[in-house]
């Protein structure tokens, strides 16, 4: 009489494989999804608005003296400050002169924005996002398109909570890569707030 074979020995082996060749697929994905362009990843995110690919003109890079008026706000490119703002993951805590933040994304800044008045939980939550990461910085701003607003040179995504997954794919992506002038310093930038730029000292 043949042995009788060890059917739940069987299944839970054969399940563990799949399990297995679940996990490193997915792992590999992942892998992939991450090494791809930058550019790609960034069009993949829903609500990104590409101003690169709609609105070339606007992102001119010369440097102008005074106040600036940009057709976007929070400004995701275009002439400004000859100063740029500090963006070693600097948090600011009160608005700043998008004139200066500008020439942070031309560097390949992320420049993440929030209404006064969000949720104090959520201000934490984007400032562990933020705080000591080069070229990145963060400030409250008024008439923001949305709750929280982030900016890089030629992108904005508008989102309405700090806990959108979203964010961590626009920063991972966009972050030193956006900015026409990859390689340039984000440190040794000025630091004041307040929405009238200082003047230029050059950069």
């Amino acid at each position: 009489m043949a042995a009788a074979r060890p059917w739940g020995v069987i299944a839970t082996v054969a399940a563990v494989a799949v399990l297995a060749v679940t996990i490193i697929g997915y792992a590999a994905f992942a892998s992939w999804r991450g090494t791809r362009p930058w550019g790609d990843r960034l069009a993949e995110i829903s609500g990104l608005t590409d101003y690169k690919a709609q609105k070339p003109a606007w992102l001119t890079q010369d440097h102008k003296e005074g106040p600036l008026d940009y057709a976007v706000k929070p400004s995701v490119g275009g002439d400004h400050n000859g100063a740029w703002q500090n963006c070693t993951g600097d948090v600011y805590p009160a608005p700043i002169a998008a004139e200066n933040a500008t020439h942070s994304l031309e560097h390949g800044a992320v420049w993440v924005t929030y209404r006064p008045g969000l949720p104090a939980e959520q201000v934490r939550q984007l400032e562990e996002r933020v705080r000591g990461k080069d070229y990145t910085l963060m400030s409250p701003q008024e008439n923001t398109p949305g709750p929280i607003s982030l900016q890089a040179w030629g992108y904005q995504l508008v989102v309405d909570s700090a806990s959108d997954e979203r964010i961590d794919t626009f920063l991972s992506a966009a972050r030193i890569n956006a900015g026409p002038e990859v390689g340039a310093p984000c440190s040794r930038g000025i630091t004041d707030t307040g929405t009238a730029p200082p003047p230029s000292a050059g950069g």
